[in-house]
């Protein structure tokens, strides 16, 4: 089989230093690594085994066909999933050993019979809404519901948590009111005796800039792949040399070569003229593969590690780069994300020519090109 003209590179070296490099931070909390979206794009089987074995607790995803394709891989760790069942859904949890997150009383209850059902409780994370207006119980409600589902058959209330919404911004005063709504909930229950034994509100973010937030776990997501969530966490994760490795990235081989002459137009609209005679290279990959059109005169690819302009409007499938002098023929290598010879091209670099958040950048790219995982002995898992 011949050898793919782009795809994307996933370092497992880089993953298993980041879970190690955050569990450092962490103190006695847990890190559980969120491995949604197809791991943000990384590939969801190979990265859960890279990143257990480098000392994960449990796994976190959005849905449950994301956990089933965990188990039916043979990934027995704990698996969270975030999005509370549907009807349809509840067997799921008690076949494949499932944690449900619930925000609502009729769910809990429903997943209560399917556990009395298959002879084995069904635990659950009681999710409480604390300020970022998506899914959970409001706080006032919590304490209620725990009492209601304290001793209900089929279920365990194994733990509690919320989501923080702004745990990456400047100003923490929205995260901290989070926090304060969260702790009165807690202590309410520790009144009562009946605190679960899970708490967890840490995101990437609030594990590095609010230790307050880490209770007994943190969800760690982006950062897991080697992303600080925004400028001020990266500005807090060096205060505390704390060193995350990009894992991604995202390489093609050109396609072509040509020595064009100065005042050549290239590509659609011709809204970019050689200003010189220049060579041009073309690549096998566009918008189509996730190379943005939005990205069309405002980034770059690193050539024999030379950061050259990728010129004209990205097209579905091909796009064009103004190589200069470079010595470069068909079957080269050009990285459009990552790093090479010395040169990096980040997924905030995209992030911010796009307008958006590197979340979304290794989401695109790594869920619609092909995936070489490099693995070694001390990251692959047993």
């Amino acid at each position: 089989m011949s050898e793919p003209l782009h795809w994307v590179e996933i370092d497992h070296g880089a993953l298993a230093h980041n879970v190690r490099a955050l569990r450092q931070i962490l103190g006695g909390a847990e890190l559980w690594a969120v491995i949604k979206a197809q791991a943000y794009g990384h590939g969801p089987v190979e990265t859960a085994r890279t990143v257990l074995n480098a000392g994960a607790s449990g796994l976190i995803v959005a849905v449950v066909d994301e956990a089933v394709e965990l188990r039916a891989a043979g990934v027995d760790a704990p698996i969270l999933v975030l999005t509370p069942p549907l009807p349809d859904q509840l067997d799921a949890y008690a076949v494949h050993d499932l944690i449900a997150a619930v925000a609502d009383d009729a769910t809990a209850r429903a997943l209560a019979a399917a556990g009395a059902r298959r002879g084995r409780p069904i635990p659950v994370h009681l999710k409480v809404d604390t300020g970022m207006g998506r899914l959970g119980v409001l706080p006032e409600q919590a304490v209620a519901l725990v009492e209601a589902w304290h001793d209900l058959e089929g279920l365990q209330l194994a733990g509690i948590f919320t989501h923080m919404a702004a745990a990456d911004e400047e100003d923490l005063t929205s995260a901290r009111e989070q926090l304060a709504r969260f702790g009165a909930v807690l202590s309410a229950l520790d009144r009562r005796g009946l605190r679960p034994p899970v708490v967890h509100a840490a995101n990437s973010a609030g594990a590095i800039v609010l230790p307050e937030s880490r209770y007994t776990m943190a969800r760690v997501g982006v950062a897991l792949y080697g992303i600080a969530p925004s400028p001020v966490v990266a500005a807090r994760a060096a205060q505390l040399g704390l060193e995350l490795r990009p894992a991604l990235a995202f390489r093609a081989r050109i396609v072509a070569t040509r020595r064009l002459p100065a005042g050549w137009p290239i590509s659609y609209g011709s809204t970019y003229v050689t200003p010189t005679e220049t060579t041009v290279a073309t690549l096998p990959v566009g918008y189509a593969d996730g190379l943005s059109r939005s990205l069309s005169h405002k980034m770059y690819a690193l050539v024999r590690g030379h950061k050259r302009p990728i010129i004209g409007r990205i097209c579905m499938n091909h796009c064009m780069v103004d190589v200069g002098d470079l010595p470069v023929r068909p079957g080269d290598v050009v990285t459009l994300l990552g790093a090479d010879g010395g040169g990096a091209i980040t997924a905030e670099d995209w992030a911010l020519a796009l307008g958006t958040i590197p979340y979304e950048i290794v989401c695109m790219v790594g869920s619609r090109n092909p995936r070489r995982h490099l693995l070694s002995a001390t990251t692959a898992a047993s």
